[in-house]
């Protein structure tokens, strides 16, 4: 009971007001995951299409860069990390659309299911990218013929960090904007008491 024995202006929240039960929670924080991880697969294929190549080229003894001054292997971390920035924007804005009084659970589930899906990226990337066999690769190819590098990801610890740390700067920024926020009560204000004459 509030002060001075006023009732509260708002009627008390009932436990289905909004917010899941804990089971439910669990449940879209299992799919959030179960989701970021499926969608790395993605972010393998689009890494493998953008990123650019590292050319290389044998005289039949040794491999060297094409070019020494080249930047190409600087940029296939860059866009790793820029791709993984936006699919973790992107499924902070998508769970706090669908599930805006998700808890701690859901918040879990975003930084797990960003780093599964980096991983599951860096996988898909390598796996499907030129061969890791550069000698054997040069030798098939070939003296004097250009090849492409493996790809692979120089900053490989940073690169695994960015979906997560995105997806939890966008998601309580977003909650922070446009979160339920919890009532607050508003009193009227008080008459002065004082002896009269």
């Amino acid at each position: 009971m509030p002060p001075h024995g006023r009732p509260s202006p708002y009627p008390p929240l009932s436990p289905d007001d909004g917010a899941p039960s804990v089971a439910t929670e669990l449940r879209q924080a299992a799919v959030v995951a179960a989701v970021s991880t499926v969608a790395g697969a993605l972010l393998g294929l689009l890494w493998l299409w953008l990123a650019p190549r590292v050319p290389l080229i044998s005289d039949g003894k040794a491999v060297f860069l094409r070019n020494s001054e080249g930047e190409a292997a600087v940029g296939a971390d860059g866009t790793f990390v820029l791709l993984a920035l936006g699919f973790g924007a992107l499924a902070a804005a998508l769970v706090f659309l669908f599930h805006r009084y998700g808890g701690v659970a859901l918040v879990i589930a975003l930084a797990a299911g960003g780093v599964l899906g980096s991983l599951l990226g860096w996988g898909v990337g390598t796996f499907l990218g030129p061969t890791h066999d550069v000698v054997a690769h040069a030798k098939e190819v070939g003296a004097g013929v250009e090849f492409d590098a493996p790809l692979k990801l120089e900053m490989w610890a940073g690169a695994m960090l960015a979906w997560p740390l995105a997806a939890m700067i966008v998601h309580l920024a977003l909650t922070a904007l446009f979160g339920p926020r919890d009532p607050e009560d508003e009193w009227p204000p008080q008459k002065e008491t004082g002896d009269e004459a």
